[in-house]
């Protein structure tokens, strides 16, 4: 028996987990979910002019162990020194890297329409991309709900782009609700609809689209009827809401009996999400 335990315990892959300042919380409940996360540390600290001075702590007792970083590129301001932590990790003669960044916050910017638009999406996959190989080989990049799965192939063949999503929080939490069994899905446009369609297969659906009527584009019903339902918009990012709040106007007028909302990045620049606060007056 003591054999056997003792083969399980080395069996057991222990993840040294570092984070951004923003990140704390989320990495404390991280690790309090498993008892194979240990959370390690960074001081992030900056010299006079501004400019990063960063140390990890434990660098050596982390030798031969399974490394992740936790980051939030919520910014450009904080970017420079995430990649340079990013960077120095897997240099430490680590088994793995993993770099786990939840929101790609250039995803939306990822064609070029006429000629001088930079698509900087392709910028910071190509960033990414030259990330050092820790000791067991390339690094695995994770993201959630990224704009366009197309991206994957802005990524260089010295990373491992995962792709992961959303859906089964948003899942879990339709199963809690009171009215489980009167949900639609609806989605702002086809691209959502195309996202993320097969994921939520067993709910009936509403597409709306946006159409062009003089100088203004509408948001229209294309299919779907969200007459009588709670009706549950579906999206990948929302930045000022306007869609949002387009495509619930659309729905309540035809007859939805409720309207909420996911999104996996809420983005609400310059504090755009007061106009979904209950003392919004617009």
């Amino acid at each position: 028996m003591e054999v056997v335990v003792a083969k399980q315990q080395k069996a057991k892959k222990q993840i040294n987990l570092f984070y951004c300042s923003e990140c704390e919380e989320l990495a404390l409940k991280v690790a309090a979910s498993s008892d194979a996360i240990q959370l390690q540390s960074i001081n992030w600290r900056n010299f006079d002019d501004g400019f990063p001075n960063l140390f990890i702590n434990n660098a050596h007792d982390i030798r031969g162990q399974h490394v992740a970083f936790l980051a939030s590129f919520s910014s450009p301001s904080v970017i420079f020194e995430q990649i340079s932590v990013i960077f120095a990790l897997p240099k430490l003669f680590i088994a793995s890297f993993t770099l786990v960044l939840p929101f790609f916050p250039t995803g939306s910017f990822e064609r070029v329409e006429e000629e001088g638009d930079v698509a900087t999406a392709f910028t910071l996959a190509r960033i990414l991309s030259m990330i050092p190989k820790s000791r067991g080989g390339p690094t695995s990049v994770v993201i959630y709900d990224i704009h366009a799965l197309q991206e994957r192939f802005y990524f260089g063949d010295d990373v491992l782009p995962c792709f992961e999503t959303g859906i089964p929080l948003l899942l879990q939490r339709l199963r809690q609700l009171p009215d489980a069994g009167n949900i639609t899905i609806a989605f702002p446009d086809d691209g959502a609809w195309k996202r993320f369609h097969k994921l939520l297969l067993n709910f009936p659906m509403v597409v709306c689209a946006k159409v062009r009527e003089g100088d203004k584009r509408i948001v229209r019903i294309k299919e779907g009827n969200p007459e009588g339902r709670h009706v549950v918009i579906v999206d990948d990012l929302v930045q000022s809401g306007g869609t949002l709040r387009e495509c619930q106007k659309v729905l309540a007028a035809h007859g939805a009996a409720k309207v909420s909302a996911y999104v996996t990045h809420a983005v609400f620049p310059k504090q755009s999400y007061e106009r979904f606060t209950h003392t919004h007056s617009g």
